[in-house]
């Protein structure tokens, strides 16, 4: 009986180095949403946002985002997705400086000026999350190079792809997070910190 606990003692005792270096070995940091299986990048982009300002995907290299796809007459994900990405970006206090919300219209043709704002302001999210918008050319090579399936392409408001995707300082897609499964604004923010480090 003594021997049984001698070796159960020391098999416990060998355990715990064993865990570390296992832990230490491992090169996937803790983020909250799930991780994309094959590095993928941010594709090359120019577009306007919803204060009339060009925002271009090499200007925004060294920051880590948060982008998302929305409709401005979603009435099911958007409004979630946009109200979280607001309070999320708010909770990052002082980190607020490493980072950048994007929303990328997938209804371009519907998604008016005066619509994005109201919707930006309907759900709090006006200078927390910048709506990116243009012709339906010019967001066409964006939702192919992002494998996202548009409104303006499906016809409906609420049938679009709509996941919070997120992005560190090397334009690396690191972690998705989805409206009513993973999307908090703490999880968000969490993953934000972690992407921009």
């Amino acid at each position: 009986m003594r021997l049984i606990i001698v070796l159960a003692a020391l098999a416990a005792a060998l355990a715990i180095p064993a865990g570390l270096l296992l832990t230490r070995g491992s090169e996937k940091p803790d983020f909250r949403g799930s991780q994309p299986a094959a590095p993928l990048t941010l594709p090359v982009f120019s577009l306007e946002d919803d204060e009339g300002r060009e925002v271009r995907s090499a200007e925004l290299r060294g920051k880590a985002l948060a982008v998302t796809f929305l409709d401005v007459q979603c009435t099911e994900a958007c409004p979630i997705i946009a109200a979280q990405i607001g309070q999320a970006m708010r909770a990052l206090g002082d980190d607020r400086g490493q980072v950048e919300a994007l929303a990328i219209s997938v209804d371009p043709v519907r998604d008016t000026a005066a619509g994005i704002d109201a919707f930006l302001r309907r759900y709090r999210a006006k200078g927390d999350l910048r709506y990116l918008d243009g012709t339906v050319s010019e967001l066409r090579p964006v939702w192919t190079g992002l494998s996202v399936l548009s409104a303006h392409d499906t016809g409906e408001s609420n049938m679009h792809s709509a996941p919070v995707r997120v992005y560190d300082a090397e334009g690396r897609w690191r972690s998705t997070l989805n409206a009513g499964v993973d999307l908090t604004p703490a999880n968000l923010a969490h993953d934000l910190r972690l992407a921009s480090s």
